[in-house]
């Protein structure tokens, strides 16, 4: 007696079971991905072009759900604090506790402790090579921060309403770290992109932060729909192919 048909049943049942195993799979990373998201990202529109041009107004963005222990130099943050309007707000962090913050030096630029920063963020629109066409700011400022508070400056100087609006309140314009809500990871629409981390204030106490999950989560979903549109693909597959090796073999015993 062949035993063609008993093999074709065997690749159909084991190819059914890899086809339920790569669906059932695929949907825990999609519907896992998602919810991680959920629980760590919180949507935001971005009402002006403070932030221009890391994120323009009306941008959506991914913000990460910290708090102030996780705030960096160089970070884009949103934050609620009612000195500024008990509304929430985005933008950089330059500088944090004990931070003398100062503007500017000869060539323009942003000190931090005396030390100058490079902001590569404010020349994004510049041609490659090109020299920031203005000063890091449009009057000159010194602040020192107070320890837990941090000061912000929006990406676009010369419209930006920040710290430099509140140097004449207490604390010189720096807000609370429990103020700080959360922190921009990636614009969602109408581009999508990842906000980086500048370099230029790696080389301070406390470095910079590092980058959030935005981009496994996402690993994730995509892993998920592959094997769950794979798997859905696959069954169908391994049951002609099932049929088939029946089909094939003898008519009779002999």
């Amino acid at each position: 007696m062949s035993g063609t048909g008993r093999t074709g049943d065997g690749h159909g049942r084991l190819g059914n079971a890899l086809s339920s195993l790569a669906v059932a799979v695929g949907c825990v990373l999609f519907l896992g991905g998602f919810a991680w998201g959920a629980v760590v990202y919180k949507p935001y529109t971005v009402p002006t072009a403070s932030m221009s041009p890391t994120v323009n107004a009306g941008d959506r963005v991914l913000a990460e759900r910290i708090d102030g222990a996780d705030v960096r130099r160089g970070d884009v943050v949103v934050f609620t604090d009612s000195v500024w309007g008990n509304q929430p707000m985005v933008k950089r962090v330059v500088g944090v506790g004990g931070d003398k913050v100062a503007c500017c030096d000869a060539e323009g630029r942003l000190t931090i402790n005396g030390e100058p920063v490079e902001e590569p963020y404010l020349q994004a629109q510049l041609p490659a090579g090109g020299q920031a066409a203005a000063p890091a700011a449009q009057q000159d400022f010194t602040a020192v921060v107070p320890k837990g508070q941090v000061f912000l400056l929006g990406d676009e100087r010369s419209t930006s309403l920040d710290s430099r609006v509140h140097l004449e309140d207490p604390g010189q314009g720096s807000v609370p770290l429990s103020a700080v809500q959360a922190r921009l990871d990636a614009v969602a629409w109408p581009s999508q992109s990842l906000i980086e981390r500048p370099e230029s204030f790696a080389g301070l106490p406390g470095g910079i932060s590092a980058g959030g999950p935005l981009p496994l989560q996402l690993g994730a979903v995509v892993v998920g729909v592959v094997l769950i549109l794979g798997g859905a693909a696959a069954g169908p597959i391994a049951a002609r192919a099932s049929r088939r090796g029946r089909t094939t073999g003898p008519a009779s015993a002999r």
